[in-house]
């Protein structure tokens, strides 16, 4: 528990403001540092009294953003006096105008993106997050140092989390998980993507986190060793070629070994890039190609590399600006070794993004890369859809890990997401040749509109000025930019026939004696669920609503005849009142304040389990409050459970398990095995007879010796399902069994 010295906290606050100074390597004049101290005054100032959750005094955060800013993202003096400010305006009585008097309009400008809107309840969207990011963005599309910030900021605020409560916990991990450790990948900060990626995996999944964790601690030793004689030759050879370089193995993160793992259903033991080696070659700009294939000559002279694995980064860099050359190699174990080779600028681009190509500006045109994809966003954040969510998700895909790299018919290179299809290539090319697309060409080749791209393919678009986009075609294309384009030449065609939808509904309202209001045509428009009024009068005027389905929408049984025809201006909606279902819970659970029982004390509560995870006792829970009011309870890694709660977190609530209850729950089991006589029935013995477990369904395919089980049982509990598989492990055929999240339904 902290106990609170003021004495003691005045040094540490001292300590870590030179600590800032030291660490902060960019230009430094005299004049920067009085700007840096007077906002470090600033920030002094304006947070005393005010403390952490954790107790300690809250002006530690805003000086480790700055730390973070400084030292990890190698920002400027700009950026780490609006590192210092950050929360001043939003938790204090200092207004963006005083920001401006003292600091001026740059900072002023960057703190605005940086603080947090006030509560919104718009009747479009009750996620406050999705419109924060929004809001973020706005400002982001201008600076990218407002993002870069933001990072710092979640960083710490992930790095700090062990005092927030349970569910605040899962909300911030899931944010991050979802929108900003893809959003660091993206900016090309490797580092900065790895730790909020395993920090949220520690609260997330805390057990495989710390399962992971002990696994790369206890063969750390034996790691050491194998690495020390791995690279003991290629030592030898570098020097004996005069080729300065340094070479040193990296951990992988405890997230990327975990999501091998789940893709791959192996153990830790078997997965062979836990860490890769990196040879850093220290070489002239205009030398780095020729240098690190030099190195990757010498590497492969002593060991055999895996063609299928060959990845030139350099010739072909990634979005984000990542250049490297990628190998694996077999080495003197029989273990594959993942290899990068990269020159000193290269691996601190790598590290660092963004903020280190300003290091090297002025010798590489590397900005073009982040000029590209702030264009992108200005385009996505100018489509003016009404729906955050959309936008979210839209943004979300724009923070693509992975990229295929094609090319024009005139040899120029283009890189689009992963997934991507000849619409895609398209609408990158013009919204015009994306409008009037009817095929393509692929290396000399017809192919259809929803063709998806593979790395080298040369596209020619063909068009046609008959053509026009379709509704149909926003499933066929991933880009923001394509979807956006579609959207707005849909919404164009509909605007064209809003003159007409509206005679037509005004002649419905006529006949059915309804005022033809703003406010009646939005509660047709809500009660059909049309995003915009647009949608609403196009599908009027193409009689796809007719007078039946506004007769409808206007059946009221709880208002009296004229009374639900009445626009009562001055009282707030039903979607602006406040939440009373959430507010049933925290009554419910008052003498309880843990958690909602599941099964037990709250059954009187509107809840449902989640086939997309299938949570059984023991598992960690969360509840999600849905639309309609209904708890839906994930598992807390639940992918889907992660969306949403980076989009609803003020809908969380933290739910556990009544252990009175003797309920039973479904569960999944894949089973890999050595085909055999008297298999299935030593797995149905186990299950039936040593446990007396219920079998719903058991679906199997044997296939030149290895046979492949999907099984679903009735269990009490995680321990009864945990207890069952090690059993069946012991079955000498069984070389794989493991739970799963999702499997099909039995008619």
């Amino acid at each position: 528990m902290y106990i609170p010295d003021e004495v003691s906290e005045n040094k540490e606050i001292v300590k870590r403001y030179r600590y800032l100074l030291r660490v902060w390597y960019t230009r430094k004049t005299y004049a920067d540092k009085k700007q840096v101290r007077k906002a470090f005054n600033l920030a002094v100032e304006a947070h005393k009294n005010v403390r952490r959750r954790s107790g300690e005094p809250y002006v530690y955060h805003p000086l480790d953003v700055a730390r973070i800013a400084a030292a990890e993202i190698g920002l400027g003096t700009t950026s780490i006096i609006c590192a210092l400010i950050h929360d001043v305006v939003e938790d204090t009585d200092y207004t963006l105008k005083d920001i401006n008097k003292l600091f001026g309009p740059t900072v002023t400008k960057i703190i605005d993106g940086l603080t947090k809107i006030e509560e919104i309840f718009d009747h479009q969207t009750s996620s406050l997050q999705a419109e924060n990011f929004k809001k973020m963005l706005l400002t982001l599309s201008d600076d990218v140092r407002v993002i870069l910030i933001k990072l710092a900021d979640r960083l710490h605020n992930m790095r700090t989390l062990d005092s927030m409560p349970k569910e605040k916990q899962l909300k911030l991990s899931s944010e991050t998980r979802y929108l900003y450790a893809p959003l660091a990948h993206r900016l090309g900060l490797y580092s900065i993507k790895s730790e909020l990626e395993d920090l949220a995996l520690k609260y997330i999944e805390p057990d495989i986190y710390s399962a992971i964790s002990t696994k790369l601690a206890d063969t750390k030793t034996e790691r050491t060793k194998f690495i020390r004689k791995f690279i003991s030759p290629l030592k030898k050879a570098l020097d004996d070629q005069s080729i300065k370089y340094q070479i040193f193995a990296r951990e992988k993160s405890i997230s990327s070994i975990w999501e091998r793992m789940k893709a791959n259903e192996i153990p830790f033991e078997e997965v062979y890039d836990s860490f890769s080696v990196k040879i850093i070659v220290d070489a002239p700009h205009n030398q780095e190609k020729i240098d690190c294939w030099k190195v990757y000559s010498i590497l492969t002279d002593y060991y055999r590399p895996k063609m299928d694995r060959l990845r030139d980064r350099i010739s072909i860099p990634k979005a984000n600006g990542y250049k490297a050359l990628h190998i694996t190699v077999m080495s003197h174990t029989g273990k594959w070794v993942d290899t990068q080779i990269q020159t000193i600028r290269m691996n601190e681009i790598g590290m660092k993004g963004y903020a280190a190509h300003w290091k090297y500006k002025s010798s590489d045109n590397i900005d073009e890369g982040l000029d590209e994809w702030l264009k992108k966003i200005r385009e996505l954040l100018k489509s003016n859809d009404e729906n955050t969510f959309d936008f979210l998700s839209d943004f979300k895909m724009n923070l693509f890990s992975d990229e295929v790299s094609v090319f024009t018919p005139q040899g120029e290179l283009k890189s689009l997401p992963f997934g991507s299809t000849v619409l895609d290539f398209a609408y990158n090319i013009h919204t015009q040749v994306g409008d009037t697309s009817i095929g393509a060409k692929i290396n000399h080749k017809l192919v259809p509109l929803n063709y998806r791209l593979k790395n080298g393919d040369q596209i020619q678009i063909i068009t046609s000025k008959k053509q026009k986009p379709k509704e149909s075609w926003l499933r066929l294309v991933v880009t923001s930019r394509a979807k956006s384009r579609i959207k707005n030449a849909i919404r164009d065609e509909r605007k064209m026939q809003k003159e007409k939808g509206t005679e037509k509904l005004k002649n419905y309202f006529e006949q059915l004696n309804i005022k033809f209001t703003p406010h009646n045509i939005g509660i047709l428009q809500e009660k059909i669920g049309f995003p915009s009024v647009i949608d609403l009068f196009y599908f009027v005027s193409t009689d796809r609503v007719g007078l039946k389905d506004v007769k409808n929408s206007f059946l009221d049984n709880d208002k009296p005849g004229w009374k639900k025809y009445i626009s009562i201006p001055f009282i707030k909606s039903k979607n602006l009142e406040p939440n009373t279902f959430s507010r049933k819970i925290r009554e419910s659970i008052r003498n309880k304040p843990e958690s909602l029982l599941l099964e037990g004390s709250m059954s009187d509560l509107n809840y449902t389990i989640l086939s997309c995870c299938n949570p059984i006792p023991g598992d960690d829970v969360i509840g999600l409050i849905s639309e309609d009011e209904v708890i839906k309870i994930h598992r807390t890694h639940c992918p889907t459970a992660i969306q949403d709660m980076s989009k609803h977190g003020n809908r969380i609530v933290k739910a556990k398990w009544d252990k009175r209850e003797s309920i039973s729950f479904l569960a999944g089991l894949k089973i890999t095995s050595v085909d055999s006589i008297g298999l299935i029935n030593h797995i149905t013995s186990v299950i039936s007879n040593d446990y007396s477990l219920s079998i719903r369904s058991f679906r199997l395919e044997t296939f030149e010796g290895i046979t492949n089980a999907m099984i679903t049982v009735y269990v009490n509990d995680l321990k009864n399902l945990n207890d069952l598989i090690v059993e069946l492990k012991k079955i000498k055929e069984i070389k794989r069994i493991s739970r799963v999240d999702r499997f099909p339904e039995v008619s």
